[in-house]
């Protein structure tokens, strides 16, 4: 273990000082300093956070996306299917629908989270997310944000749960299941499987956003992101020589 600490760091060092080597010999509009290169990065994540968060805060966010909707927890899965098997399809579709809902009216509280912990990006930060993977800075707000935003959402998804009536679908559906005969019982913790579903959705759509910037040209749409991630774009062609 100390030895993969130790690897990472000398890692991260060598991408700082190849970072820096690179940004020098650039000839402008190339150069760039430690400020633009911060300042590019916040603007990267603000724009993915305001387009993607946004979208999934609007009602069908969350359960019209097939890459965040949330589904059924495994101990629920039997239950969706049993219901099924029994004629109860609408009580089930419902039921999804309500999870998908609940997550939608907590996310927009994410925006004011993540724009602290965006403010909060350094130099060094900066550097390490610009060379780093095509989902680096989403790990850094994942790192940043994860454990206030579960804090802030819980009970917001709880209070939503029960706004938008799941907590009452979910009730009739789990005492119907548990009335049938020869099943095993289930009470399982819908708040914070939620919870932990709608974060993972959120930091998936901001994953998604950061990848485009970070390859396709046309995704960035000012100067200072096309200065800042050219210099990515050059040090990925150094590396491959």
């Amino acid at each position: 273990m100390k030895k993969l600490i130790a690897l990472c760091a000398i890692f991260l060092l060598s991408s700082c000082a190849e970072l820096q080597q690179i940004a020098t010999q650039l000839p402008n509009p190339y150069t760039i300093s430690d400020a633009e290169i911060s300042s590019g990065l916040r603007q990267a994540l603000e724009f993915g956070i305001d387009k993607e968060v946004t979208k999934l805060a609007q009602e069908d966010g969350f359960f019209n996306n097939e890459l965040v909707r949330i589904g059924l927890p495994p101990e629920l899965q039997k239950v969706d299917q049993t219901l099924r098997d029994v004629g109860l399809d609408a009580l089930a579709d419902e039921g999804l629908k309500v999870l998908n809902r609940a997550a939608e009216d907590a996310v927009s509280e994410a925006i004011p989270v993540f724009a602290n912990a965006v403010k909060g990006i350094t130099f060094t930060d900066a550097r390490n997310i610009l060379l780093g993977a095509d989902n680096a800075a989403t790990v850094y707000l994942n790192n940043k944000t994860e454990e206030e935003l579960y804090t802030k959402f819980n009970p917001i998804i709880s209070n939503s749960l029960n706004k938008v009536g799941a907590t009452r679908i979910w009730k009739n559906i789990i005492e119907k299941y548990n009335s049938i005969p020869l099943t095993s019982k289930v009470n399982p913790d819908l708040p914070d499987y939620v919870t932990n579903e709608a974060l993972d959705g959120v930091y998936l759509m901001i994953a998604q956003e950061e990848k485009d910037i970070r390859s396709s040209v046309s995704a960035r749409t000012t100067d200072l992101l096309r200065k800042v991630f050219a210099l990515q774009d050059n040090a990925e062609f150094s590396y491959n020589l």
